[in-house]
């Protein structure tokens, strides 16, 4: 089942609510001993498997740096755990014959959704170097070459490199109008500004599904080096009670998941399509969340 399929086919559940659409995003380990990154990651996905998720997000370096770890990743999630694998693509620093190259090889391991992204240009790299220079480019040729269904960023509180979030969406909308079937966005803490920029999407008459990207914390410094890389806001009692625990892992770990279970509670009863969940390769501090709401997936 493509990202389309299964967005227009939202679970329902027997109290009449719907339910939804769990994913999980990882990347591919990299550096020494891959070999048992490898292993471990399996292990930790083994753990989130039974969860049922629709599928799995597998990053994609800038540039194409991890792309051989990607597809090895790709074809031992589907053979040795029976997972749906959505791979991300970039398209900074690319060109159409390599990109395309990358496109029949991962169709032919059966792969029916890819998330299109522009992508950072790497340290070193010159961006004249690309073919594409914007991920609605990239888009618009996926579309064209194959029969994938495409799932494309989304910002609630502004991509890094815009100032104005109506600028963005319209950035957005030429992504979705060059034939985008679904939007996941950056992680977002604060769920007023995630359902403000809903309305926001919506008013620039972009109809499909948007997901919101859960980030559980499990440590202060991984905070703070995600929010150094994206433009998002902590909600002001969630720092300080992160600030209060900062030097207590297990403590740290407990407001975290709380936290999560919260916030995604409340975007479940306003009845989200999905709940992106970015993993960091680790299963403890999801599957907690995932038991506290009582969510198992039955996707057909």
């Amino acid at each position: 089942m493509n990202l389309k399929e299964l967005y227009s086919n939202n679970q329902i559940k027997d109290n009449g609510q719907k339910m939804p659409i769990i994913s999980f995003e990882i990347f591919p380990p990299k550096g020494e001993d891959l070999g048992e990154k490898f292993k471990k990651l399996l292990e930790q996905l083994a753990v989130l498997k039974k969860y049922h998720p629709a599928f799995i997000s597998l990053t994609y370096g800038a540039g194409g740096t991890t792309q051989i770890n990607s597809l090895g990743l790709i074809k031992q999630l589907k053979r040795d755990l029976g997972l749906t694998v959505m791979p991300h693509f970039t398209c900074v620093c690319a060109s159409k014959e390599k990109i395309k190259d990358y496109l029949v090889k991962i169709e032919a391991l059966g792969i029916k959704s890819i998330l299109a992204l522009r992508g950072d240009i790497p340290e070193g790299v010159e961006a004249g170097d690309s073919d594409f220079h914007y991920a609605n480019e990239l888009v618009d040729f996926i579309r064209f070459e194959t029969n994938l269904s495409i799932g494309v960023a989304g910002y609630p509180e502004c991509h890094m490199d815009c100032e104005d979030i109506r600028l963005d969406i319209d950035n957005l909308k030429r992504k979705v109008d060059a034939g985008a079937d679904a939007i996941f966005t950056q992680m977002v803490f604060d769920n007023d500004k995630f359902f403000r920029f809903v309305e926001l999407v919506r008013g620039a008459r972009i109809k499909v599904p948007i997901i919101p990207g859960i980030l559980p914390v499990t440590s202060y410094s991984q905070l703070d080096k995600m929010l150094s890389m994206a433009r998002v806001v902590v909600p002001s009692k969630f720092r300080n009670d992160l600030e209060k625990y900062k030097d207590s892992h297990g403590d740290i770990i407990k407001v975290g998941i709380d936290f999560a279970t919260s916030q995604c509670q409340q975007l479940i009863e306003a009845e989200v399509p999905g709940l992106h969940f970015y993993t960091l390769n680790k299963s403890f501090a999801v599957g907690k969340i995932l038991d506290n709401l009582s969510i198992v997936q039955t996707i057909a």
